[in-house]
């Protein structure tokens, strides 16, 4: 196993079961670049471990089950389900929340962290957002 696969597997266990966003701040670069489908460009450490602490706040206790794990020279791939219970506030791009829905949800998805010198430069983040919206029960009713 390499360092980019090393890094990633302690990146999943900083944001699933018991987060950890100390640990999580740790793994990234100070002037790291996140891509994700519900933020966009997220730019530094301190940025990127809010988005995380969002995610893990709306979603606490989540797991991840992989599908597949590469690694590919400096960059760890993989893709799987990443799945709990909304119990906590979902934030907004302008700021405010809504409040928890309590359903579960369960989203594929497919992340890739590039590493350098031990830390992670460059993470992008795929998922479906209907997807998640739909299994939350925010979606209009046709």
């Amino acid at each position: 196993m390499g360092q980019a696969r090393e890094v990633m597997d302690r990146l999943t266990a900083a944001v699933t079961g018991e987060p950890d966003l100390k640990a999580l701040a740790e793994l990234f670069a100070e002037d790291a670049v996140a891509v994700t489908p519900d933020e966009g460009e997220v730019t530094g450490r301190d940025h990127i471990v809010e988005y995380f602490r969002q995610m893990t706040d709306a979603v606490p206790n989540a797991v991840f089950e992989p599908l597949n794990e590469y690694e590919a020279g400096d960059t760890a791939i993989d893709e799987g389900f990443f799945s709990g219970i909304n119990s906590g506030p979902i934030a907004l791009p302008d700021g405010q929340s809504l409040p928890a829905t309590g359903k579960p949800v369960k989203l594929r998805g497919v992340d890739f962290a590039t590493v350098r010198d031990g830390r992670i430069v460059s993470y992008r983040l795929y998922f479906d957002q209907m997807e998640f919206l739909g299994q939350l029960g925010l979606l209009p009713e046709d």
